[in-house]
């Protein structure tokens, strides 16, 4: 606090008895310290500002953690290439109606969506002279082996234009 006397200003310390009085001028009375302590005006504190976080930000992020976790794990359990719209993969996939059967599909990837743990891929296959899609999870258990045997080079992220041509296998 700085206080006045005759027009100058000098700097007070608690425990003084200039600290107790008010900052004057000239011309204006200086106010003892008896006054000042029963006309003092009371010294509002406002509480600190809490900061509430949204929970659904934070379980997001939580979830993102956990899902990251979930994929390094998988990854280490299988070995799992890295599959991208163009390659020809064959895989082995066990058949869900029938556990103890697997089928060797093969195919083209048209389309893949990264979503962590629910990443998945389209695969576009003939079957009896027709074009039929899959759709698969990356990391799903059923799917048991997966090969890339050639990688075609395309200029799209989702080749659906595909479906208009006649057999994008033959080469």
């Amino acid at each position: 606090m700085i206080t006045s006397h005759n027009g100058i200003f000098k700097p007070c310390f608690p425990g003084s008895k200039s600290f107790l009085r008010r900052m004057t001028t000239i011309g204006h009375s200086e106010v003892s310290s008896t006054q000042e302590s029963t006309v003092s005006s009371p010294e509002i504190e406002h509480p600190q500002r809490i900061k509430f976080k949204r929970l659904d930000k934070t379980a997001k992020h939580i979830m993102n953690i956990l899902d990251k976790e979930e994929v390094d794990k998988t990854c280490a359990e299988k070995q799992i290439p890295d599959i991208k719209p163009g390659y020809i993969i064959q895989m082995k996939v066990e058949v869900p109606e029938n556990k103890r059967r697997t089928s060797s599909i093969k195919g083209i990837v048209i389309a893949r969506r990264n979503a962590g743990l629910n990443t998945t891929f389209r695969l576009r296959r003939m079957v009896a002279g027709v074009g039929v899609e899959n759709v698969f999870h990356l990391y799903s258990p059923n799917i048991k082996e997966v090969k890339v045997l050639d990688k075609k080079k395309v200029r799209r992220a989702k080749l659906y234009y595909l479906r208009d041509r006649m057999n994008p296998l033959k080469k």
